[in-house]
């Protein structure tokens, strides 16, 4: 079998479909996380989402973490709820659940969703399902035109911090977490090409590295790493 031209790393669990994709273009990716994520199923967390259950409320998902400890708690009620949401997976999930009616609106990034929220007008306030990560964008963009913002976190994400010896050619970055981990134990090789999920992970990155970035043009793990993939077969 010949050697790999190209190597990729992705800093999150992809497919196996999309690792053998790209082994059959002759790119290897190795897999390695550098975040992990916890559900807080506590007794306090349990009560906030049952109150908000028996609301009609605003909710806003942004990961498809929060919408799996916030599904895992409601024991098969549906609450009436109206649902923002990041776009793709984030969204699929939401409407598998709730159904389509009750997905109100969608973006591809935080900060744009708060921009559809404001733009709607339909509701002063809103209950934010996080982690506690998550970036300041969307709460700040809301509070700043008077949209109360009632955040409850129902997951936890901790860095997983490993020191990487080997040089890759290409770096996969899913969120911004995962980038501020990496950079703990490690700096980059002026020649690897980063590839990010969106703008925020983008500027997370620019803090830590000069290095070429590219940017996704749409949510998805497995569309960033089609996207490097193909990135690397046109260099050859």
């Amino acid at each position: 079998m010949p050697e790999h031209t190209k190597t990729i790393l992705c800093t999150r669990p992809v497919s196996d479909a999309a690792i053998e994709s790209a082994a059959l273009q002759n790119i290897l990716i190795d897999v390695l996380s550098f975040i992990e994520t916890t559900p807080l199923e506590t007794v306090e967390v349990q009560q906030e989402i049952e109150l908000a259950a028996n609301e009609i409320a605003t909710i806003i998902f942004t990961s498809m973490n929060a919408v799996d400890v916030v599904i895992s708690m409601l024991d098969d009620y549906v609450p009436e709820w109206s649902i923002y949401c990041i776009g793709h997976k984030t969204k699929e999930l939401a409407e598998t659940y709730f159904g389509k009616d009750c997905i109100a609106g969608t973006a591809d990034n935080a900060a744009e969703l708060a921009d559809k929220i404001i733009e709607d007008g339909a509701t002063d306030e809103v209950i934010f399902f996080c982690g506690n990560q998550r970036r300041d964008e969307l709460p700040a963009k809301l509070q700043k035109y008077r949209i109360g913002v009632n955040e409850v976190v129902v997951y936890q994400t901790e860095y997983i911090k490993y020191k990487v010896d080997k040089v890759y050619d290409g770096i996969l970055f899913f969120s911004p977490s995962a980038a501020e981990s990496f950079f703990m134990q490690n700096n980059l090789a002026e020649q690897t090409i980063v590839f990010a999920i969106g703008q925020t992970t983008k500027t997370t990155i620019e803090k830590y590295c000069s290095n070429k970035i590219i940017v996704s043009k749409q949510p998805g793990k497995d569309h960033l790493v089609e996207m490097a993939v193909d990135f690397f077969v046109k260099v050859e």
